[in-house]
């Protein structure tokens, strides 16, 4: 017995090591974290057509299909598929209760059911090129959906998905397949063109799938079906012929031949360098579509027109249209026309805004609205008639996004007139919902969705604070001055010491649920310790936003016009609110993907006010930025900009910054990546800020690519310089400020021949310190480089599994320099301790806490798919971990090595609060030490606290306060009697 539980006690101690359970009871919940969910940039929305509806359906781009309240915008609930273009949703249809999506380029159909999110079916399809979709009816009830491939048409039953036939397309290498429409008569239309050359027109029978009709018909002068042609009214097929001004029209049930109508008689204006398009719509799937349908001569002109009975007439025009849409409730269709109140204007003032050339303003062909105001008014479409009291009138924020997208939600009132609701899109991928007269219901920054870049900065000072500053901070004239002032500063602290008494007393005499704590841009100020900043948040739309961390309220955005698609950022603090009475200011450098042009943008991180500093032209593409520990006379640190052709641009450039680098010159070294080269080479500076080469390394791109490089955080700061040994001698950490790990992964993708390499290099000599390789594994590869260690994971493709790599440096016993580091005074290199562990998961991001001054034990954050963020801490990922226990080990708390990291629920710091689709996870310190900030970001954002080595400076939210004032109470009321009888026990006793 006492032989079995020898290895019980054994490893008693190291279970004791390990922290307990993190969990966090219910009253927590939501006490210091929070949740926001987002559902990306409207693709495909649908609105009820009901006064009562509360619910839109929606299918984004981030591959979400959703329903949203229409009364608050909350979501009632959300399915995300892949993030891959595999789960790209490419068509969505709405029948009463379920909504129908194409997905993955046409390869899965699926069927939801919009009020509880339900999935109905879902079938797989044959591949193919996806080109449409369509809803089939029969004259009694829509029966079927109907799936247009590049070579073939297939048709479903709504009920459960089952293929009812499938025809292949004649002559479908040639011809592109890209109209389909039905009426409800039994008849399948489709329509493919030969570009420049003829239309095919093809009629497939409901029943059997059988071809009744082929017809070819010659357009000469069609480049494309999808923009110039519609089908409106009884199956009849109208282009638009931008070159001859004219329409074409044929009718698919009958005609072979396209007639042409000039549309020089009714003095239509065509846009030059625009194509015009035709937008129709069909009310109903058994139903022919409305002859009405706008004609876009430009992107700010429709004509509304009619098409009927072989006869065209031009029913209306709106010259200053922005956006335009249909909707139908009952009999009624009607055209909704988004207009701007003032006249539109060319945006090039507005393209010059965050830094462009003149040139890239005169390229923007869009048009802006100056007041940014506008007018959404409904017509008649049988006779363009506008129908009084249907104006809604909205303002958007100066200089923002202009609108993108307009959906209507039309309901006929007890009256029977037209009342109507309107969902807006803008550029910046924002959604408003608006009913009339104008009112806001709600609005959603979706935009925050794509967050690609992060930063917290510190609140600024209170009043109170502030005045302390200026007294220290100041010059005094004299011995009087500094004491009037000395007098200034406690009066003010007095005041708002007695309103905070007063609001206490105030707010306790009020029911909990009507005490507000509203955040807003005027009451921001620093808390007691530091938890409460100002996260700045980049988006991929180039919209900021300015958040408060402890309730996630959006105090501020700016958006950006003139940032293109695929633009990369990068965000970095020049000046916190350290420096009063100066401004905190940030800088976020823009870099196009296509011209690889950058431009700088500098603003205030409190308030979200472009900065009145105006910063450098970039005339060439930047390769790399450097953030000095150098200020300039107000204190902001000077970021060198270093172009392509190795030129270095300091910004802020005044004589102060430009005497400090020439001074320190000799000490300033940076590294270029070129992943596409393989090449990594390390510059210095000159006294005349021109730059030298002084290393290059080489990695031969036909073996290995270069897919991560990473150097420390320059905010973090090491407490102990090593660690006590059993022995009671210290092993001394390496602590290479200047050290850069470089991740490499073979080209080679057999799974017999993959690798994944690793160079611990130094960024100023570019000396390879240490170098690894890892056999048969393959990326993607997420790492943290900290402090003296290096933790990279990826896919061993040998045991199919996840495992995370350890590197720890350490200088040995014996420091070589304890006073100073330098690159170049290492004759010796460090040890390097090296493990490995088997990780039950795959990985979506992972990061590591940072706290203030370095004391309290590091944890890593691991983001999985499923979207849970797993606190580890360090220790388990230990590579002195000894496989058998000593006693020496046992001295210096060593767990035992165990090949396997365990994944526990209770260490989840985000409980049930997933984040989907989970891409970066960003950490700060507070100011407590033992408190580390942290912010999720993907899909959705979650913000919260950790506690790696639990709250050692804190007390407890369950601290009897009570019991221990009774307690200090009763002693000294004891001490008091006790005192007072021992006194006349003296003086009895003197008595005798």
């Amino acid at each position: 017995m006492a032989a079995a539980l020898q290895p019980v006690l054994l490893f008693l101690p190291f279970l004791l090591l390990l922290p307990l359970a993190a969990a966090v009871y219910e009253d927590q919940v939501g006490k210091f974290d929070w949740r926001q969910q987002y559902v990306g940039k409207l693709k495909f929305a649908s609105l009820e057509a009901s006064q009562g509806s509360k619910k839109l359906v929606v299918a984004t781009e981030e591959n979400v299909v959703a329903a949203l309240n229409s009364r608050s915008g909350e979501i009632l609930w959300r399915h995300v598929d892949k993030g891959t273009a595999e789960g790209a949703i490419d068509a969505m249809l709405i029948h009463g209760q379920d909504a129908i999506t194409v997905s993955n380029a046409g390869r899965i159909l699926r069927s939801w059911e919009t009020n509880i999110g339900g999935l109905n079916w879902e079938t797989s399809l044959d591949t193919g090129s996806f080109q449409g979709a369509a809803l089939v009816g029969l004259p009694e009830a829509v029966k079927y959906v109907a799936v247009l491939k590049k070579a073939a048409l297939s048709l479903h039953y709504l009920s459960n998905g089952h293929q009812k036939w499938v025809e292949h397309l004649p002559e479908s290498e040639s011809t592109q397949y890209e109209l389909l429409y039905s009426r409800g008569t039994g008849v399948i239309h489709v329509v493919g063109i030969v570009p420049q050359s003829h239309l095919s027109v093809l009629s497939f029978s409901v029943e059997d799938g059988e071809i009744t009709r082929q017809v070819r018909v010659a357009a000469p002068w069609l480049g494309a079906l999808q923009g110039p042609c519609a089908v409106v009214g009884e199956a009849v097929l109208v282009c638009v012929d931008t070159a001859t001004r004219s329409l074409h029209v044929c009718a698919l049930d009958t005609e072979q031949d396209m007639r042409s109508i000039p549309l020089q008689s009714l003095e239509l204006e065509f846009a030059d360098d625009f194509q015009a398009r035709i937008l129709a719509t069909q009310p109903s799937v058994t139903g022919a579509s409305r002859t009405q349908f706008f004609l876009q001569l430009s992107p700010s002109h429709f004509s509304l027109m009619q098409y009927k009975q072989g006869l065209l007439s031009h029913l209306r025009d709106f010259q200053q249209a922005a956006l335009v849409s249909f909707a139908t409730t009952g009999e009624k269709t009607v055209a909704a026309v988004l207009t701007c109140r003032n006249e539109l204007k060319p945006g090039i003032s507005d393209g010059l805004q965050a830094g462009s050339t003149l040139e890239d303003a005169r390229r923007q062909d869009s048009l802006t609205c100056s007041n940014q105001t506008y007018n959404i008014n409904l017509y008649l479409v049988e006779t363009g008639q506008r129908l009084l009291d249907t104006t809604i009138t909205f303002t958007l924020e100066q200089g923002g996004a202009k609108p993108q997208q307009l959906y209507i939600q039309v309901f006929l009132k007890k009256d029977d007139s037209v009342g109507y609701r309107a969902l807006v899109q803008t550029e910046d991928h924002m959604l408003m919902f608006l009913q009339q007269p104008g009112k806001v219901v709600w609005s959603r920054e979706e935009s925050l969705a794509e967050v690609v870049s992060l930063e917290m900065v510190d609140l600024p000072l209170t009043g109170a604070q502030a005045e302390l500053e200026g007294e220290f901070g100041k010059k005094a004239d004299g011995l009087l001055g500094m004491f009037l002032k000395r007098l200034s500063s406690q009066l003010i602290l007095l005041q708002a010491w007695t309103a905070h008494l007063w609001k206490m007393f105030y707010d306790a005499r009020k029911p909990r649920s009507q005490i507000k704590n509203e955040i807003n841009i005027d009451n921001l100020a620093r808390d007691e310790f530091n938890l409460q900043k100002m996260m700045v948040m980049v988006t991929a739309s180039g919209k900021l936003f300015g958040i408060e961390s402890s309730s996630g309220t959006i105090l501020w955005k700016q958006y950006l016009r003139n940032v293109r698609p695929g633009s990369s950022f990068k965000l970095m603090v020049q000046r916190t609110t350290a420096h009063f009475p100066h401004p905190p200011q940030c800088t976020l450098l823009v870099k196009d993907k296509e011209t690889k042009m950058s431009f700088l943008y500098v603003f205030n991180p409190i308030f979200g006010k472009r900065s009145q500093v105006a910063p450098p032209v970039l005339k060439r593409p930047i390769l790399q930025t450097l953030l000095l520990p150098i200020m300039d006379q107000d204190y902001a640190k000077v970021l060198l900009l270093i172009d392509d052709e190795y030129k270095v641009t300091p910004f802020p450039a005044t004589k102060n910054v430009l005497r400090q680098l020439e001074e320190i010159a000799h000490s300033i070294y940076f590294y270029l990546v070129d992943a596409e080269q393989g090449k990594l080479s390390g510059f210095r500076l000159k006294k005349d800020l021109s730059t030298e080469e002084s290393w290059e390394v080489a990695i031969p791109t036909e073996v290995q690519r270069i897919v991560a490089v990473k150097g420390k955080r320059s905010n973090e700061h090491v407490h102990s310089q090593g660690r006590v040994m059993g022995d009671r001698s210290v092993l001394y950490k390496s602590l290479n400020p200047n050290l850069l790990a470089v991740v490499t992964e073979s080209t080679d993708t057999h799974h017999e021949r993959t690798f994944i390499g690793i160079y611990l290099m130094d960024g100023v000599t570019g000396r390879i310190i240490h170098s690894s390789v890892q056999k048969k594994a393959k990326g993607p590869v997420h790492m943290v480089h900290s402090e003296n260690w290096v933790v990279y994971q990826y896919w061993n493709t040998k045991a199919r599994r996840n495992e995370f790599t350890v590197l720890e440096l350490y200088e040995g016993t014996e420091q070589y320099n304890a006073t100073a580091f330098s690159s170049l005074d290492r004759p010796i290199l460090p040890q390097v301790l090296q493990q490995s562990y088997i990780f039950p998961s795959a990985i979506s991001a992972m990061e590591a806490t940072i706290t203030e001054r370095g004391i309290t034990s590091r944890h890593l954050l691991v983001g999985l798919p499923s979207g849970a963020i797993l606190s580890l801490p360090k220790a388990l990922l230990d590579p002195r971990r000894p496989e058998i226990p000593t006693e020496q080990s046992r001295e210096e708390n060593l767990i035992p090595y165990s090949p396997d990291v365990q994944i526990h629920a209770e260490r989840f710091i985000n409980y049930n609060q997933t984040i989907s689709r989970m891409r970066g996870i960003y950490t700060a310190p507070s100011g407590l030490e033992s408190t580390c900030l942290v912010v999720a970001y993907g899909l959705d954002i979650f913000q919260t606290r950790v506690y790696p080595s639990k709250q050692f400076d804190v007390l407890k939210d369950d601290y009897d306060y009570v019991l221990i004032s009774s307690v200090l109470f009763g002693l000294v009321f004891a001490t008091m009697i006790t005192k007072r009888l021992a006194q006349v026990k003296l003086l009895n006793r003197a008595w005798r």
